[in-house]
């Protein structure tokens, strides 16, 4: 049995992203990582007015962007991505808790509220078989299943790792030193990666469950 030129035509859609996908790919990630960003800058530039309050000021900063973020979103694709409005929720939380009992060591922890609770969400929709990574990104990639769950395992040792470094790294250095790793260092963590990962995505994308060694032959 063939696949259907439909079928086909999707496959080497999602296998062959077009320039402007790409495009928007690259605005989306600069909406998200902005907030990331105007915090450290908000931060590093209030260390130098206002040390004693420069954790609160970057704090109020990082959320206002955060929402822009989530606006900017919605006015340019009419939705807002789950894991930037879920990111939006954790930022509302941890920021308000930060002013209420002017505690700073909250807004540090939010991080790794963040990576723990995606990688618990990761894990329990694959035990489910609703794999969280291919309902957020099967738009964009087409994967055999297995493939689908060998990166969303992968993600999550990467979520676990940041989750740590988090956490050892702000009760461990200064204030400070830890505002400019979450920028540098993160992101850079990030995107190594994201590239580790490349040959697999390359592999796979446009391959369907057919494609998989063992998978079973089509009468």
């Amino acid at each position: 049995m063939t696949a259907s030129p439909e079928i086909d035509k999707t496959a080497q859609q999602s296998a062959n992203p077009s320039a402007k996908e790409t495009l928007g790919q690259g605005a989306r990630m600069i909406i998200d990582l902005g907030p990331i960003a105007v915090f450290a800058i908000a931060y590093n530039v209030a260390n130098r007015l206002a040390p004693d309050t420069a954790i609160y000021w970057a704090t109020g900063l990082f959320m206002a962007s955060t929402f822009a973020a989530i606006a900017a979103n919605w006015l340019r694709e009419k939705r807002v991505p789950p894991m930037l409005l879920f990111t939006g929720v954790l930022v509302l939380i941890f920021g308000s808790l930060t002013f209420v009992l002017k505690d700073s060591s909250l807004i540090k922890m939010k991080p790794t509220a963040y990576y723990a609770l995606m990688s618990l969400a990761v894990i329990g929709s694959i035990l489910l078989k609703r794999n969280l990574w291919k309902m957020l990104f099967g738009s964009l990639f087409t994967f055999p299943d297995r493939i689908w769950d060998v990166l969303a395992l992968r993600w999550v040792g990467f979520f676990v790792f940041m989750a740590v470094v988090n956490e050892v790294v702000w009760r461990t250095q200064s204030e400070a030193f830890w505002v400019n790793f979450r920028l540098v260092a993160g992101i850079g963590f990030f995107l190594v990666f994201a590239l580790a990962n490349t040959p697999l995505t390359l592999r796979w994308n446009g391959k369907t469950n057919a494609d998989y060694p063992g998978a079973p032959a089509k009468a």
